[in-house]
């Protein structure tokens, strides 16, 4: 939290130019500006257009007035402050948008903490097809396309934009709390690495009963040899023993 200041502290009149210049376009945009744009736009460098936003915002600051400076990652906006949220309300009319059900904030979790990934990627941790939740989270503006992946299919990942940080009131995806007394999410690469570990497993387990089969069939071949062997060896024996009573009975003849 930002410790409030009571006074302004002395500007120069650069500055003080500088800070009315990033009011006004902050002002005619509406949408977040990014810092490169506000410097090119006040034709001077990042840090002196760093220096007029700070300004700028603790002006705001020390006013208390109803509009603040929003800080969305290297970007910049303007806005109410939160606390007179239900006045806005009631002079734009404003309907109450649907909340997001348990599938899209399940999604927009995914998306957050383990950002840029696929659908394949969400559906695959959740399971179920996640399609048309991750369409609905696009039209609200809470995700956008990242590009896509150097992968077969060229499929396309997700993150999440400066209205997701805007409407859960962070700076930047660095201010989202740790996920409390649960496992590290696993990457996209880490479960196509856990799927072909187990694919190579089964083939190498599939290798060793093979292997195993043929010991066995081995194994049985060499019984029935010598099995035959032996039957063989018992018929020698028999027909040596015939030999010789024939034998015995012509010499007593």
């Amino acid at each position: 939290m930002r410790t409030k200041q009571t006074k302004l502290p002395k500007i120069t009149a650069d500055v003080s130019e500088r800070m009315a210049a990033v009011e006004a376009v902050l002002f005619a945009n509406g949408e977040p500006v990014p810092l490169t744009r506000l410097a090119a736009s006040l034709l001077c460098g990042a840090d002196e257009a760093r220096e007029a936003v700070a300004q700028l915002e603790r002006r705001y600051d020390i006013s208390g007035g109803g509009i603040c400076l929003l800080r969305l990652g290297n970007s910049f906006q303007l806005a109410t402050r939160p606390e007179h949220a239900d006045e806005v309300r009631r002079a734009l009319e404003t309907r109450k948008q649907q909340p997001l059900s348990q599938a899209a904030i399940e999604v927009l979790s995914l998306i957050a903490y383990n950002q840029p990934v696929t659908k394949a990627f969400i559906e695959t941790v959740r399971g179920v097809d996640s399609g048309s939740v991750v369409n609905t989270l696009a039209e609200r503006g809470l995700v956008e396309e990242a590009g896509r992946l150097d992968l077969p299919g060229r499929p396309v990942a997700f993150r999440t934009t400066e209205t997701f940080l805007r409407c859960f009131g962070l700076e930047s995806i660095a201010d989202l709390p740790p996920l409390p007394g649960t496992p590290q999410q696993k990457t996209f690469d880490e479960i196509e690495e856990d799927y072909t570990d187990d694919v190579i497993n089964e083939e190498l387990y599939t290798e060793s009963i093979k292997d195993e089969e043929v010991v066995e069939n081995r194994d049985e071949d060499f019984y029935t040899n010598a099995a035959t062997n032996e039957e063989v060896a018992e018929d020698n024996y028999t027909e040596s023993v015939i030999s010789e009573d024939i034998s015995e009975q012509e010499y007593i003849e």
